[in-house]
């Protein structure tokens, strides 16, 4: 795990901090702290560090004078002029074109006693900040901040990510840990001398106007110039050798191969996932295809370069993968790629593997991390993955309510027709058009003034077969309950339907953008975040995963696609199909973006079966019921019946065991990410004890054992 930290006092001078090459602060107790293993980038009275094993071309720190930089830190199509120019517009308050270079980054300035923090577009790189003495400090990770200031829990926060997590009014700026904030995606942090202020730095769509008309051929082209600038940027940077690239010899019965993944260590070079979809292809055949030689690492291999490593996951323990097998067997048929198929068995099914590292936030990713974990282990130094397709180029079926404030309804004709031939029922296209035009009329402050009514009388839909047509149904809404919200307690969904509430009596306007918009920018948050933990929970020593349809420049070019071309049926493989012809890439195998049923659902059902007995041990005494969250008998009721074949909301029971899993690992876990004197405590220092109005606004203070 990486991240940056500081903070901006409002003080001219931290006392307590001995100078530029031991720069810390005093805390409440008098005491000079530091994070523990942190390199400084620059020091007092505004220090800031990078924490984790970051590369050495992933830092960079570019200075005009003694108190006017900047610090980058990750992926960065900028050259150090082009930093050094930033920082003139960055006096001026300018922020948008600190966002604007192709790559997936942090950018922070100061200018002299004025810090900014940039946060991306998607939210995959997340800024996080809090109230501490006398000041403010910021982190890209909530946890350091959370043992920087001993916070408990905030379990309002978590009764939302459970009841409504796709409803960014819920969450607001809370974060799993009482009085750390994040700043929305799209955002910056901005602190003068300890004050804090959150600015937005990107424009978004008005609710009152229509945007204007955008040409879908030259949107395309945005998308392609975007993608592979965001591809080449990546094969520009340094190859890293895992380690110190040495084998230290032979194993009886072990290849080099098998001596490097039983060490945990990624292959050298270049490589990308190769799941049969159009997402990942897209990204492997760029990279393999741009100029720059993919699979060599500096110093190592032939001048020609190597091939790029295509990894698939081969699920044996379900099958049902055959299609997908056989369109990324023809993909890598491409000389230039080297095809590896990673064989899946029970150890690798959800649930199957319940221990795992802490992350800084909870997801529901946790519960097949080692899943993940068996692909990339057999992956490259660098790993492109396709995350954040779905979200940046599909449209959200609330766009369906956009198009028809826009007065467009013919464009409603070929995504209705496609659910109403995939359903198989006429009264589809109705259904679907009354839903779209009731959105379309219904105010955002009505819209959650109606849903914390339905959390409040606990009024859910009966789990369906995850159809299409109920699934477009249900997200023709400004928000809607999450999938386990049905098992929740009454208190912590009367706890959320508050914040609701309080949130529609602030937002009496609304988010001054259309429904459909502000549903697809909250969807890709959420992906984001779950790619964020899906990271910290699979991590490979020395592995970089790169996701370049998440970077602030793909995810612009994607969003200027025109809404009547994202709501065709297949227009995602459309699209990326133009990316390769434009990048050269001409010959794709058949079948090329069919959809196809891969079993995600069929792998949770067994992986659940299979670890039932471990489930319901994990449920006798849950932190999430001393907390006031669930009832642990309803929970062990609800997982011996998804054992047993019951239809219930298999993603509502894997949100409530990762976080379940997520609590037990913060706890038990020793130290803190600190260091000074005397000792600091860590977040969550005490057991589970809900206190009176645990879930009214106070939190809750944690003490067990």
């Amino acid at each position: 795990m990486r991240w940056l930290v500081g903070w901006s006092s409002a003080a001219a001078a931290v006392p307590g901090a001995a100078g530029i090459d031991s720069a810390g602060a005093t805390g409440y107790d008098g005491e000079t702290v530091r994070p523990v293993g942190a390199q400084l980038l620059w020091g007092d009275p505004d220090p800031l560090w990078a924490v984790g094993d970051w590369r050495p071309d992933e830092i960079r720190v570019v200075a005009a004078d003694d108190r006017t930089r900047i610090a980058v830190l990750g992926i960065c199509g900028a050259d150090d002029e082009q930093l050094r120019l930033s920082l003139f517009a960055a006096r001026g308050g300018a922020l948008r074109h600190l966002t604007a270079w192709s790559g997936s980054y942090t950018a922070v300035v100061q200018v002299g006693r004025r810090i900014t923090v940039c946060g991306d577009l998607a939210g995959a790189r997340p800024v996080f900040h809090t109230p501490w003495a006398g000041g403010t400090a910021y982190a890209t990770a909530a946890l350091p901040l959370a043992d920087l200031v001993e916070a408990n829990l905030d379990f309002g926060h978590l009764a939302a990510l459970l009841a409504a997590p796709d409803v960014p009014a819920a969450l607001d700026d809370s974060t799993p840990y009482d009085g750390v904030r994040r700043i929305p995606p799209g955002h910056a942090l901005v602190l003068r001398a300890g004050a804090r202020e959150i600015t937005g730095y990107e424009p978004v769509a008005s609710l009152a106007v229509a945007a204007p008309p955008a040409d879908p051929d030259h949107a395309v082209d945005g998308v392609r110039d975007a993608l592979v600038e965001a591809v080449r940027t990546r094969l520009a940077a340094p190859r890293h050798v895992p380690g110190d690239g040495i084998d230290p010899g032979p194993v009886p019965g072990m290849g080099p191969a098998e001596r490097r993944a039983a060490r945990g260590m990624p292959v050298p070079g270049i490589g990308a996932d190769l799941s049969g979809g159009p997402a990942s292809a897209t990204l492997a055949l760029l990279a393999a295809g741009l100029p720059g030689a993919p699979g060599t690492v500096l110093g190592h291999g032939t001048g020609a370069g190597e091939r790029l490593l295509a990894v698939t996951f081969n699920d044996l323990a379900t099958g049902g993968q055959d299609t997908e097998l056989e369109r990324a067997g023809a993909l890598a048929a491409d000389p230039r790629l080297h095809h590896v198929v990673v064989a899946g068995g029970r150890h690798e099914l959800p649930y199957a593997t319940l221990d795992g590292p802490l992350t800084d936030e909870p997801g529901p990713c946790l519960v097949a991390a080692a899943r993940h974990r068996a692909r990339l282990a057999a992956g490259s130094a660098d790993h492109f993955t396709g995350y954040g397709a779905r979200q940046v180029l599909d449209a959200h079926p609330a766009r369906l309510a956009d198009l028809l404030m826009d007065r467009k309804r013919r464009h409603l004709v070929r995504p209705v027709a496609a659910l109403a031939k995939a359903d198989g029922s006429v009264l589809v296209p109705a259904r679907v058009y009354a839903a779209a035009r009731r959105l379309s009329r219904t105010p955002y402050r009505s819209g959650l003034e109606g849903l914390a009514e339905q959390l409040l009388r606990r009024r859910f839909d009966a789990p369906g077969d995850g159809g299409a047509t109920d699934a477009s149904l249900a997200a023709l809404t400004w928000g809607g309950p999450g999938p386990a919200a049905r098992w929740l307690t009454g208190e912590a969904l009367a706890e959320v339907s508050v914040r609701l509430q309080a949130s529609a009596q602030r937002s009496a306007v609304g988010p001054a953008q259309r429904p459909g918009d502000f549903r697809a920018r909250a969807a890709l948050a959420r992906r984001a975040a779950e790619v964020r933990v899906l990271e910290q929970a699979a991590e490979i020593r020395f592995q970089r995963l790169h996701t370049p349809f998440l970077d602030n420049q793909v995810v612009r070019a994607c969003r200027a696609l025109p809404e009547a071309l994202r709501v065709r049926p297949g227009a995602r493989a459309a699209v990326l199909r133009s990316v390769l012809e434009g990048a050269g890439v001409s010959e794709l195998p058949g079948g090329w973006g069919v959809p196809s049923a891969v079993p995600a659902v069929s792998a949770a059902h067994t992986g659940l079966r299979m670890a039932a007995d471990p489930l319901l041990g994990l449920f006798d005494t849950p932190l999430l019921a001393e907390a006031g969250l669930v009832e642990a008998r309803v929970v062990r009721k609800a997982v011996r019946g998804a054992a047993a074949g019951e239809l219930l909301a298999l993603d509502g029971l894997a949100d409530l065991i990762s976080l379940e899993l997520w609590l037990r690992r913060l706890l038990s876990r020793r130290g803190t990410c600190w260091t000074g004197t005397p000792g600091r405590q860590r977040a969550v220092p005490a057991g589970v004890v809900p206190q009176r109005g645990a879930l009214g606004g106070a939190g809750a203070v944690i003490r067990r054992g």
